[in-house]
């Protein structure tokens, strides 16, 4: 793993002026070493990827399905290999790093069976009205053009792949920046594709600085810019381009309400396994991750000490161990960050209840109660492996809770009322409700993506590939319909 790793331009591997190192956050080993293209370099893979927009656009569909049908067979014969890269540049325990390679498997499946049933065409009767008389509209999709795909650490394959698949899968071009922390997952994709009979130009992957983002972002030949990462960098390209067609998913601080008739030891064991997980999976670096507990009064008391004991046996220590649950955060200074704010929030009055130490890049798993709402733990998201408890009464004050907050991208409520369900779904400010589990649960064909501050636009493979394309409608006229 110590290697030179080129970068893909243009379909071809090639190699730039200069290097960077990526380390391991867990011990600081070397990971490997990887080029970095030239400013001539970047704008030739972006000359390259428009000029082949509309060969690739006009390529038949199993063509690219049979593309992203390769992929998807070859992440799973690498599958080992792969997640021991993800776990060694980004910290991430070999187990979740497994089920990261298994997810993007899927992506790239599921993109390959998008791309043969898409883009069919759909027609509409205008005789509905007396001026449509013999008038049929066609109405079919196309690409809007080269895809900017910027892709953030926390799922250095994942998120890769969901920028790259549906481009493929509609015919658009794609230059794809992997994060400069977790870059190698991302060029294994080009491995991958460089398997397969797309179209030279059609696909790029460059690791540059991110201080050689700006002049990509306004690039007129880069219509479509699909973002994940931080509020303030989506929000700053939404701003800088507004003409553009951008898609942002951004952060969050993820609720679990559970509420009264969740009430069971059977289920508030359930609820407190899934909370303690999914609020320190990923270091608790994931934007669906649990930050905030909202529980009903009548189950608190009950609640909070199964969910300390839940926290308090998370295994943490070495990310290639795969007994470890929580591996390191991706930086030392990510986890300084994360200290810093719950020291802020204990001096303000925070109750710890467990964790609150940090070792190097590691932060222990932790739980908070009675937060203060003017710390910055209260109001931002933390991306880190820290939960807060709040006590409410009612269904009502339980949602107004979860809405109060600039984010809003999935919640989670136990609950085994159906109406309460939909009075939820209609309630609460987020882009996806869970019910009966956390909010950290993600399907990768579902729409994916928020409300608020949490972004625009959505992710899952279908919805990315409507997001990249555009409809265009053809009328006939004098049919004898």
């Amino acid at each position: 793993m110590t290697s030179t790793h080129a970068f893909w331009l243009a379909g071809r591997q090639a190699t730039g002026e200069d290097t960077f190192d990526v380390t391991s956050p867990w011990d600081g080993r070397l990971v490997g070493t990887v080029a970095v293209p030239t400013d001539a370099q970047v704008e030739e893979a972006v000359a390259a990827a428009h000029a082949v927009r509309d060969e690739f656009a006009a390529t038949p569909a199993h063509v690219r399905a049979a593309a992203l049908d390769h992929v998807s067979r070859r992440l799973v014969e690498r599958t080992e290999e792969i997640a021991q890269l993800i776990s060694a540049e980004n910290g991430k325990p070999i187990k979740w790093a497994r089920g990261e390679v298994g997810r993007a498997v899927s992506v790239f499946r599921f993109a390959a069976e998008e791309a043969r049933r898409y883009n069919g065409g759909e027609a509409q009767r205008l005789d509905t009205d007396a001026g449509g008389v013999g008038r049929l509209a066609l109405t079919r999709r196309f690409p809007r053009g080269t895809v900017l795909g910027i892709a953030p650490f926390n799922f250095p394959l994942n998120l890769c792949a969901h920028k790259i698949a549906p481009a493929i899968a509609v015919g658009a071009p794609i230059i794809l920046k992997p994060a400069p922390a977790t870059p190698l997952s991302g060029l294994i994709i080009g491995d991958l594709l460089a398997e397969t009979d797309l179209p030279a130009g059609s696909w790029s992957i460059l690791p540059v600085a991110n201080d050689k983002m700006p002049a990509l972002v306004q690039d007129e030949r880069l219509p479509v810019i699909s973002f994940t990462g931080s509020e303030t960098v989506g929000f700053a390209i939404m701003d800088s381009v507004p003409r553009k067609h951008i898609t942002l998913e951004l952060g969050g601080n993820g609720a679990a309400v559970v509420l009264g008739d969740w009430a069971s030891e059977k289920d508030l064991d359930w609820a407190a396994t899934r909370i303690a997980t999914f609020s320190n999976y990923q270091g608790g670096q994931s934007c669906i991750s649990v930050q905030r507990v909202i529980a009903d009064a009548a189950v608190y008391d009950r609640l909070v000490p199964k969910i300390v004991a839940a926290v308090e046996a998370q295994v943490t220590g070495d990310p290639s161990d795969a007994a470890t649950d929580v591996g390191p955060l991706v930086s030392e200074a990510a986890a300084v960050r994360v200290e810093s704010w719950v020291d802020e929030a204990v001096k303000a009055g925070a109750k710890l209840l467990a964790g609150g130490k940090r070792d190097g890049a590691a932060y222990a798993p932790t739980v908070l109660a009675d937060l203060p709402a003017d710390t910055t733990l209260a109001g931002e998201e933390v991306f880190g492996p820290v939960l807060s408890v709040k006590k409410v009464d009612g269904e009502a004050e339980a949602f107004a809770a979860v809405n109060d907050s600039k984010y809003g991208l999935q919640a989670g409520v136990f609950t085994h009322d159906l109406q309460t369900a939909f009075r939820a779904h209609s309630a609460l400010e987020v882009g996806g409700v869970i019910v009966g589990d956390v909010p950290s649960y993600r399907a990768d064909q579902m729409p994916y993506g928020g409300a608020k501050q949490s972004g625009v636009g959505r992710e899952g493979v279908a919805y990315a590939m409507a997001d990249y394309t555009y409809e265009r409608v053809m009328v006939f006229t004098g049919l004898a319909l």
